[in-house]
């Protein structure tokens, strides 16, 4: 009896820390796909495109941007506010237009230490379009600059707005609270795992990856083998970005946390990790609904176009990147309109708002609420346009 009440609890525990790595879902249920002949050439396809289309130009654009961006010391919104009061609003709206979430984060946390006022709160998360920011300068950069453009404006007039309704002060905590950090350090066996895969295949992979984006088709040459190695590389990616975190919260499956921010390469590697994940569940879920469901959904947000800048723009009410890197995906794809995508990149707060509901919950319900006004109206008058 005790022999059979001990293989009960180590059973029971087993399962719950299986199912405390949420993020293990993903590969998971794309090896069950893989492995079921129905759907195995659909998620090929998907992760071979994914990879060659998506996750290379991403890599390189983070390469690029935090080597930029290193360079460049972050300003006190309190200094800006006490030699030019009106350049506040709109510096914050700068630093919110910065692809990722830092520089929200960095305004957010001078908003808690009283260093910014609740207008510069409000234009960082209007002009914040985070993680999903760096996936459309990799897909479409002229299509970015309008949006960060439209965002940056948008942001700068609203809090310019907000400061006018109510004092600077406004929901500040009363206490000066530090900001409690819930990084995770990244293991370092997956760490160094992740640093050999790359170097393997970085250059030949973009190379590979410039090819397809000048049409160059590679079934022609060599059959299925570059399909099967980009999917292969892509489930790879996958399986290292669920290693990298359990994931046993929301945020640790929606947001990438800021450990080991120093070192540029592995930043780039969490991040891309971060974002190839997220696509990969966006295009594999379009077309197995496509395939199970029988539904154009193309068609059917069309039919019901009115509705979609709205449904875009609760989407960006969620916290974290992952669900606004999914509409920025169906972009991509053609399915939703920029109409949706601008109403999104102006209501999402992405990883910012994290920070905000730990250390100013008040403030952060408030301000995500007041980014929704600005996303609709846009929203929709793009939409009417």
């Amino acid at each position: 009896m005790f022999l059979s009440l001990s293989q009960n609890t180590l059973s029971k525990q087993l399962i719950d820390n299986t199912l405390a790595y949420k993020r293990m879902f993903l590969p998971l249920a794309l090896l069950c796909l893989i492995i079921n002949e129905s759907t195995r050439y659909i998620v090929l396809g998907a992760l071979s495109d994914a990879f060659l289309q998506v996750t290379m130009f991403v890599a390189a654009t983070l390469f690029g941007y935090y080597l930029l961006v290193k360079r460049f010391p972050k300003l006190e919104l309190s200094y800006i506010a006490t030699v030019a009061p009106k350049l506040e609003i709109p510096f914050a709206a700068l630093l919110g237009v910065l692809p990722g979430c830092g520089g929200a984060i960095v305004v957010v946390t001078q908003f808690t230490k009283k260093q910014a006022s609740f207008g510069s709160l409000v234009a960082v998360l209007i002009a914040t379009m985070g993680d999903a920011a760096f996936l459309l300068i990799a897909a479409e950069p002229k299509t970015a600059i309008q949006v960060l453009v439209i965002s940056f404006c948008v942001a700068t007039l609203s809090g310019w707005l907000v400061n006018n309704l109510h004092p600077s002060d406004y929901l500040t905590p009363k206490n000066d609270l530090k900001s409690k950090s819930q990084c995770q350090a990244l293991p370092k066996s997956i760490s160094l795992v992740s640093k050999y895969f790359w170097q393997s295949i970085a250059l030949p992979m973009t190379i590979a990856a410039l090819l397809v984006a000048f049409q160059y088709d590679f079934s022609e040459r060599i059959g299925q083998i570059m399909l099967y190695f980009a999917a292969a590389c892509c489930f790879m990616i996958a399986f290292l970005w669920a290693c990298s975190s359990p994931g046993k919260s929301y945020q640790d499956v929606t947001a990438e946390d800021e450990c080991d921010k120093e070192d540029l390469i592995t930043k780039v590697i969490q991040d891309t990790h971060f974002i190839t994940s997220w696509v990969v569940a966006a295009f594999i879920g379009y077309e197995l609904f496509m395939l199970w469901s029988g539904i154009d959904i193309a068609l059917f947000f069309k039919n019901y176009a009115l509705f979609i800048p709205l449904i875009a723009s609760l989407i960006g009410l969620l916290p974290g990147c992952g669900p606004q890197i999914i509409v920025t995906t169906l972009y991509l794809q053609g399915i939703v309109p920029f109409s949706a995508l601008i109403a999104n990149a102006i209501s999402n707060d992405g990883d910012a708002l994290f920070p905000a509901i730990a250390l100013a919950p008040k403030a952060a319900l408030v301000a995500t609420l007041y980014t929704t006004v600005p996303s609709l109206i846009v929203g929709y008058l793009i939409f009417l346009l």
